[in-house]
């Protein structure tokens, strides 16, 4: 079966939507600065070294911090830039707060805002438009890394994959999407954008293309997750899908690749139907099979290979959640702890009363 590689007309549209937001203008003056100039042809490059849109768009938000905070200051030419004044942009981005919640952001917002810029002024060197780069010993936030807290047990797995109604063509697709993301620990962006020809059913694995920092992988998924995708695809897909079909595994009730916040909401309902009360929703499903894995014994190595992590820090998080099956291994087959348990009855009758005589 051959498929039509181009999106549909609305898709088409929306990307050009998104395109043209990172184009426009940083301010609506007619004159623009050097800055505004630099910050725009730095993204236009982005755009034609294959960057995603999504990663331009908040590269263009992070740098619309800094322009902002620049424009306040009358700063309009990027050698205007020292490092004593990179400092004080640092503090300005520790107190920077969340213009909805208001909160202060989390130190790991702050260290993309910082980066961005570094990353910028590096280009801008590179380009000969500065001379001295004032971000090339820019401190970052140190980041505690957290342990994951939502990690789901079997059973509230397979509450939760229960839920959709089977009775539905949307059910049966909603199951299909559950299984995928517990077989496989895949990122809902990635799950959005599969094809599929990436799919393979009859070896069980599934192909991501170009996933976080746009690296391939090939990654093996549970036979019951191949038999609901199977199913949906023989009895579901083709109800709903709209020519021209550009090969997306999962489509929407219009025909087209689902939202990422639809998706999200396919795990929510199931976890709220299921009354599972932990915090998140795909990403819970990653945590969840990192952690089962490595309980069951699986090598670290493979977890970070499923997983996609350039760093292998990444994965040891989930380490420490496994610790917990460990322990009671441990406790269960070491000497030591016998010896502890023999020892304590031993003093218990060393102590007890006897004949002092």
């Amino acid at each position: 079966m051959g498929f039509n590689r181009y999106a549909s007309t609305g898709g088409k549209e929306r990307k050009i939507a998104l395109e043209l937001r990172y184009h426009q203008p940083l301010t609506n003056g007619t004159s623009p600065s050097i800055l505004e100039k630099r910050i725009l042809e730095y993204l236009d490059n982005q755009k034609s070294l294959g960057i995603s849109t999504h990663t331009i768009r908040g590269q263009r938000f992070y740098l619309e911090v800094y322009f902002k905070w620049c424009m306040e200051r009358g700063i309009e030419d990027p050698n205007q830039m020292t490092m004593s004044l990179v400092d004080r942009y640092g503090k300005y981005v520790s107190q920077y707060r969340n213009q909805v919640t208001k909160k202060v952001i989390t130190p790991e917002t702050q260290n993309h805002l910082l980066i961005s810029l570094k990353t910028f002024y590096e280009w801008m060197q590179r380009r000969e438009y500065i001379g001295k780069n004032p971000c090339w010993n820019m401190r970052l936030v140190k980041t505690p890394k957290r342990i994951p807290r939502n990690i789901l047990k079997v059973e509230e797995v397979e509450k939760m994959l229960s839920i959709p109604d089977l009775e539905s063509g949307l059910g049966v697709r909603n199951r299909a999407i559950l299984e995928l993301f517990y077989s496989t620990g895949i990122r809902r962006f990635e799950l959005q954008k599969l094809k599929i020809s990436e799919v393979d059913l009859v070896n069980r694995t599934v192909f991501i293309l170009e996933g976080k920092r746009r690296q391939d992988r090939l990654i093996p998924m549970s036979e019951r997750a191949s038999d609901w995708i199977r199913k949906y695809l023989d009895e579901v897909r083709i109800t709903l899908v709209k020519e021209p079909d550009d090969g997306t595994l999962f489509v929407s009730v219009r025909g087209g690749k689902m939202d990422k916040s639809r998706i999200g909401d396919v795990v929510r309902a199931a976890k709220e139907k299921a009354e599972v009360k932990k915090k998140g929703s795909t990403h819970m499903f990653r945590h969840t099979t990192a952690t089962l894995m490595l309980d069951n014994g699986a090598d670290i190595r493979h977890v970070q290979e499923m997983l996609g992590h350039r760093d292998l820090n990444s994965t040891q998080i989930y380490t420490h959640v496994a610790i917990r099956k460990l322990q009671e291994v441990y406790e269960n087959t070491h000497p030591s702890a016998e010896r502890e348990e023999n020892t304590s009855k031993k003093e218990n009758v060393d102590s007890a009363p006897g004949d002092t005589s």
